[in-house]
């Protein structure tokens, strides 16, 4: 694509003033928009706006404060059908003849279903509780429970339980492949995790030799590719997890650029060196409920029935029924991922267009196993969307036992949304292999962030649930009644079990 095709989005705007060409937004751009000019009078620092893509990099360490970043106002003559984004999206192909990439979830203003659920709240007759004065239980176990007590001829519990995920909080780390994150972030998620008593997930493409200390807290991924799949792989996790869909590309493959291809990624994955590597859509040896039991049996056997499998699949029109399938399989957890699921790269087009919200997948999978009466046979993770603490909270009382957090994390890593993941040039040291961009995010810190965010919701988390007068997450779990739908059409309410407020 030429450099003026079309306007650029961005405008990086300097104050000739208060700026002293120290040269720190230079130094730190790795897309190559600010350069010195001593041969102009007055020498100085120019901005190729056409390279920028927003990060904030150089604004935030500008010592003078003298840059920030604008959205363009340059646009084309008003249509509403033929937007800007329409128009350039065409000239980028026409320019290009390849599909549109994207990273970093659905920026859709699809309705955000959490924002239109209230909480409820004690009053008067069922008292609140304080959660720093009385006992509050956020401790989850994830796997197949019992259907029913048992008892033997003693009179003893009988307990039959399998391998379980126990989680300190309902909050785990989703999946992200050493490859498509750097191995600083995956060192951050992965000590974070261990500190906090909670579960990070390699993604697909195997897990770093260094990280396998981290095995007690960590998930692998078995993923179509079978990127880094190999006997010791599947023993090092706590639990495998089988990648059948993510939310922000429902029905397709995985593709890491052979340019993220390097050194100890090339040896994890067990690819060649500088080769795409390009899962297919389907798992070629699965096509049915049936064919998916035998792998859960097969990783089962493998690792000798002592780690819970979980399958993970995109929230899509028909996933009640599917997961109905899936808790039939044999496998222990139901990963669940909203069509705002972030991921380093996707087509655009599948990501903007294809899947279903979290809120409507979640409430409409519980829902169907509870009909059914196979709620038990397994745990339920919910990802793809989770913001806040209060949205963990609505998603709980929506039927997950967990939630699976992604960007977020990446947030507190230091992500700044510029949604540039799929270039390999991200300027905080997370989506990128670059050394020299890689050692910008310090682990030592990076594993603190995500320590602060987390025990930070889990305190908020307390505090929700004390003000509704529960005390304990089990029993929020798929507590329907505690929630009220605002400005939700009938059908919205159906799907998500709700009442409107006020009834």
């Amino acid at each position: 694509m030429g450099v003026y095709d079309f306007f650029p989005e961005y405008e990086v705007v300097r104050n000739d003033t208060t700026c002293v060409n120290c040269r720190v937004c230079e130094r730190q751009c790795a897309n190559g928009v600010h350069s010195y000019h001593p041969e102009i009078t007055p020498a100085r620092l120019l901005a190729d706006s056409t390279q920028c893509v927003d990060c904030q990099r150089c604004v935030l360490l500008c010592p003078t404060k003298s840059l920030k970043i604008v959205q363009s106002n340059n646009t084309y003559k008003l249509n509403n059908n033929w937007t800007k984004k329409e128009i350039n999206e065409i000239i980028t192909q026409a320019s290009t003849g390849g599909v549109l990439l994207s990273s970093m979830g659905n920026p859709e203003p699809y309705p955000i279903y959490f924002d239109k659920i209230t909480i409820n709240a004690s009053q008067v007759t069922n008292p609140s509780i304080d959660p720093l004065r009385e006992p509050m239980e956020t401790r989850v176990y994830l796997g197949s429970k019992p259907e029913k007590l048992t008892r033997g001829p003693d009179g003893k519990l009988q307990s039959n339980l399998g391998p379980h995920l126990a989680l300190a909080m309902p909050m785990l780390f989703s999946a992200m492949s050493y490859g498509s994150i750097s191995y600083n972030a995956h060192e951050s998620l992965a000590r974070a995790s261990e500190e906090l008593g909670i579960f990070y997930n390699t993604g697909e493409g195997g897990l770093h030799e260094n990280f396998y200390r981290y095995g007690k807290n960590t998930i692998v991924q078995v993923a179509s590719g079978r990127f880094g799949v190999h006997k010791d792989y599947l023993y090092a996790g706590a639990a495998i997890e089988i990648k059948m869909g993510q939310g922000a590309k429902p029905g397709i493959g995985g593709h890491l650029p052979g340019k993220k291809i390097v050194d100890d990624i090339s040896r994890t994955r067990m690819t060649p060196e500088g080769s795409d590597a390009i899962s297919p859509a389907p798992h070629h040896d699965i096509y049915s409920i049936e064919d998916l039991s035998q792998l859960v049996y097969s990783l089962k056997e493998t690792t000798a029935y002592t780690k819970p499998v979980i399958v993970k699949i995109a929230a899509v029109h028909n996933v009640a029924a599917i997961a109905s399938g899936i808790a039939r399989s044999g496998a222990d957890i139901i990963a669940l991922d909203g069509f705002r699921g972030g991921t380093g790269a996707a087509p655009t087009r599948i990501r903007d267009n294809v899947g279903i919200p979290i809120e409507l997948a979640l409430a409409a999978v519980d829902t169907r196993l509870r009909q059914e009466g196979i709620r038990e046979r397994v745990g339920i993770i919910a990802g793809g969307g989770i913001r806040s603490s209060a949205d963990i909270v609505k998603a709980v009382a929506l039927g997950a036992d967990a939630v699976y957090l992604g960007t977020a994390a990446l947030l507190a890593l230091g992500c700044h949304l510029c949604r540039a993941c799929q270039t390999g040039k991200c300027n905080w040291g997370i989506a990128t292999q670059e050394p020299d961009l890689v050692k910008r995010l310090n682990p030592n810190v990076g594993y603190k962030r995500l320590v602060n965010l987390m025990r930070a919701w889990q305190h908020e988390i307390m505090e929700i649930m004390g003000g509704m007068g529960i005390n304990s997450i089990e029993s929020l779990k798929g507590n329907r009644l505690m929630l009220r739908g605002v400005g939700l059409n009938e059908t919205e309410l159906g799907v998500l079990g709700l009442k409107h407020a006020g009834e």
